[in-house]
């Protein structure tokens, strides 16, 4: 299982640009992408311009589908312009997972 992990920063104001556009790319996720197998959002109670993304793949040509699919295009097309310095992303081979 390969994992990606991001940590990405709204400027100011631009919050519920960022949400909209993280969830527009889950629900494509969830519609087209059957070896994507979680995609994870969340939104810091202290800060809420930080978001956080945990993507699960079968395997890499998964991720790879994924990261060169039209709507992380889109996505990043909006994004760019309203983040708050770089996005932080990790991608790691999942050891372990509890999921109920």
């Amino acid at each position: 299982m390969i994992t990606i992990t991001a940590i990405i920063t709204a400027k100011s104001g631009y919050e519920v640009t960022m949400r909209d556009a993280l969830l527009a790319v889950a629900a494509n996720v969830a519609a087209n992408e059957p070896e994507t197998l979680g995609f994870f959002i969340s939104q810091s109670e202290d800060d809420p311009r930080v978001f956080t993304t945990y993507e699960r793949f079968a395997n890499r040509a998964a991720m790879d589908r994924h990261n060169g699919s039209a709507v992380v295009e889109t996505f990043f097309g909006i994004a760019k312009p309203i983040l708050d310095g770089e996005v932080t992303l990790v991608t790691s081979t999942e050891l372990s997972a509890t999921v109920r």
